[in-house]
């Protein structure tokens, strides 16, 4: 009887695990390792006039920290659409600041700004992110990534429900946006997208995403404003967004060996500080968030391993010692005849 029991109880715990083993089995340690091979950032800037200046300081701020990370400026895309540092108003002029002591300076000495001014269109960022670019574009305006490539894609700017204005003329909509992203998808032109997202209602635009392997982030839900931080008096206009204020926060304590995780990077900002709610979208993403580290997409780091078996490798290339003798072989060139005059004689 006792048997009997035992032999139905062992069946139905195979085929109703309890919830930790089901969770042990569903994400092993395997699965949340990455297996891309290099790392691209595209960072944009859709706002023109001195009052949007917090939003040049936004992207600027990001772009130095995934500098500082290890990305180079070769595959890092910098969209800026107006030249704060260097307006006539700014009393600091070549610099950029994202806190009102001065703390730092965002823009730099080194700063490689790739689409500047009116290159800032839709147009241009939707052939950008597909790939459908003039043969004359030079390598610097291209997005050269494969299908081994993570890409960090971080968007600032004016926005609403559905919508990111570029310079108060045109507008991308979400669904533009997740068309693109699709079109990379099926040319292979990336392993994993992190999304992130600092305007008014922001998380409307990840909404219609469908392409696999997508973790998205937004500083606003569908409703919300997302706001300021504070004012520099010297400057009289706020010059970073709250969401990005703490992002950097975050980012500033990061280093490449670091072990902080995308999921505790999901949480940087929460409502009692951004008084906006931000928002998340995870189900596009195979991955647990919080077993991916940061440098995954705000970095440039490759696993090494270390092998403790040698190969001989002077026994392969007969440059050892011994026996070996270095044999070099002379190749025999003749010119051939560029016009055959004898056989046309004949």
């Amino acid at each position: 009887m006792w048997k009997k029991f035992s032999v139905i109880f062992l069946l139905l715990l195979c085929v109703f695990p309890p919830p930790h083993l089901a969770t042990e089995l569903e994400l092993p340690d395997a699965f949340s390792k990455s297996h891309h091979t290099n790392n691209w950032a595209v960072l944009v800037d859709t706002s023109r006039f001195w009052f949007n200046y917090r939003h040049v300081a936004n992207v600027l701020s990001i772009y130095r920290s995934v500098k500082r990370l290890g990305i180079p400026d070769s595959q890092i895309i910098l969209m800026v659409a107006d030249d704060m540092a260097c307006n006539p108003r700014n009393p600091r002029p070549a610099t950029v600041f994202n806190n009102a002591n001065q703390n730092i300076n965002v823009y730099g000495d080194d700063v490689e700004v790739d689409y500047r001014g009116y290159e800032v269109t839709v147009e241009n960022l939707v052939r950008l992110l597909t790939g459908r670019l003039p043969d004359t574009t030079p390598r610097s305006k291209r997005l050269l990534t494969d299908e081994g490539s993570n890409i960090l894609v971080y968007m600032t700017g004016h926005g609403g429900e559905g919508f990111l204005k570029f310079q108060d003329s045109e507008e991308i909509t979400n669904i533009e946006l997740a068309d693109a992203f699709e079109q990379m998808w099926v040319k292979r032109r990336y392993n994993e997208i992190f999304f992130m997202i600092d305007t008014c209602q922001a998380a409307s635009m990840f909404q219609k995403f469908y392409s696999p392997n997508i973790l998205s982030v937004a500083s606003s839900l569908v409703g919300e404003d997302s706001l300021s931080h504070h004012v520099d008096p010297a400057i009289g206009v706020y010059i970073i967004d709250r969401y990005t204020y703490y992002a950097l926060e975050f980012l500033e304590r990061v280093t490449p060996d670091s072990k902080k995780s995308m999921g505790e990077f999901l949480t940087v900002c929460p409502k009692r500080v951004c008084i906006s709610t931000v928002g998340t979208r995870t189900d596009l993403f195979r991955r647990d968030p919080y077993k991916v580290p940061i440098t995954d997409f705000f970095g440039s780091v490759r696993r090494v391993d270390v092998s403790d078996n040698w190969v001989n490798v002077s026994s392969r290339t007969g440059l050892g010692g011994g026996d070996h003798k270095l044999t070099k072989v002379k190749e025999k060139f003749q010119y051939v005849d560029q016009l055959p005059i004898d056989s046309l004689l004949q």
